[in-house]
């Protein structure tokens, strides 16, 4: 495994659901035709996926964010269609909050076979940035970059500011 392509909560909630989100929307077919490419290339391919319980609304993001939206087992809970990752997917990883600590134990553990690490999906303000810092502290040394075509923020205001902050941060920001 040299690349890594992880694909950030390319779910139903964010895309047309609970917080549906137009330039979500905008992304999925580059979104779509890079996984294509990875797995031509033979690429390890990552989703992650937020993942919430019926508890939500008494969670400290509920108490933040009161929209309902991830809900295990949910339709909006499930990756778009369009990503096909049941093909796709070499690993699915839910995660509970912004940032994945199973992710991170993943880049940590194989960061022997890790060149390189790209990110593309949503939020780039929220779960995009917590996964990618979280990821450069793993392995530091590693090439990780952000596809910025690949990426949708809440707003395109945040999306920037979320890629300025990577890019101090010492993240390759690419398109």
């Amino acid at each position: 495994m040299k690349k890594v392509l992880v694909v950030v909560d390319m779910q139903n909630d964010f895309i047309t659901g609970a917080l549906r989100n137009e330039e979500g929307i905008a992304i999925v077919p580059y979104v779509k035709e890079k996984i294509e490419k990875a797995k031509e290339a033979g690429e390890t391919i990552i989703f992650t996926r937020d993942t919430h319980g019926d508890d939500y609304m008494q969670t400290e993001e509920g108490k933040n964010l009161p929209v309902p939206h991830c809900i295990k087992g949910t339709e909006g809970w499930n990756i778009i269609d369009e990503l096909n990752a049941d093909e796709n997917a070499s690993l699915i990883i839910d995660k509970e909050t912004f940032g994945s600590e199973k992710l991170a134990e993943y880049m940590k553990k194989n960061a022997d076979e890790i060149e390189e690490v790209e990110f593309v999906g949503v939020c780039t303000d929220i779960c995009v940035i917590s996964n990618v810092l979280l990821t450069k502290a793993m392995i530091p040394n590693k090439k990780i970059h952000v596809d910025a075509r690949g990426c949708a923020g809440v707003t395109p205001q945040a999306h920037n500011t979320a890629l300025a902050a990577m890019t101090a941060c010492h993240i390759k920001i690419e398109n």
